[in-house]
């Protein structure tokens, strides 16, 4: 069976909230599986379960693979429990949103609790690109978008390559 497309801009499950995932199946592995392969040929960094329809609050990344140093993770129902007051600015991309990148700021310090495939709970601090990451996907699983955390002026800068989007 061939791999699930990637949702695009203006996609309307793109804006919904993710169900938790109950329990770690076989089925829920092999989605897993699926999604990283759908994230490395995409070729991106991290992908949610609602970027192909599925409903769940799970998120796949890989923050350094494409600087040579793989670590694919999977998180499930993942929740940020604490975030530092200090923030980074970077350049988003989103692989819903080909072609379109914003300047996004977040705090540059996170928190992660989640659960792994194996089973158990985990508690993780991530920095630099990573928290960048792990929070994208975790906007996507309440349907945020990067685009949604711009300034008015900046997302009216945007809304062109949106518009380009929605009419493809």
């Amino acid at each position: 069976m061939a791999d699930r497309p990637i949702l695009l801009w203006p996609d309307a499950r793109l804006r919904q909230q993710a169900a938790p995932v109950e329990a770690v199946t076989d089925d829920l592995r092999e989605l897993a599986d699926e999604m990283l392969r759908i994230m490395y040929a995409a070729p991106g960094r991290g992908l949610s379960g609602p970027q192909i329809g599925v409903m769940r609050r799970i998120f796949v990344m890989d923050a350094g693979w494409k600087e040579g140093a793989p670590e694919p993770r999977v998180m499930l129902n993942p929740e940020i429990v604490h975030a530092s007051a200090e923030t980074a600015m970077r350049a988003e991309g989103c692989l819903s949103l080909p072609g379109l990148t914003a300047e996004v700021a977040r705090p540059a310090e996170v928190t992660l609790r989640f659960t792994g495939l194996d089973g158990a709970v985990h508690e993780e601090t991530f920095t630099g690109f990573a928290a960048t990451c792990v929070q994208h996907e975790r906007d996507h699983l309440d349907g945020i978008l990067c685009i949604d955390h711009l300034a008015p002026e900046d997302r009216e800068a945007v809304e062109p390559a949106l518009q380009a989007l929605e009419r493809a």
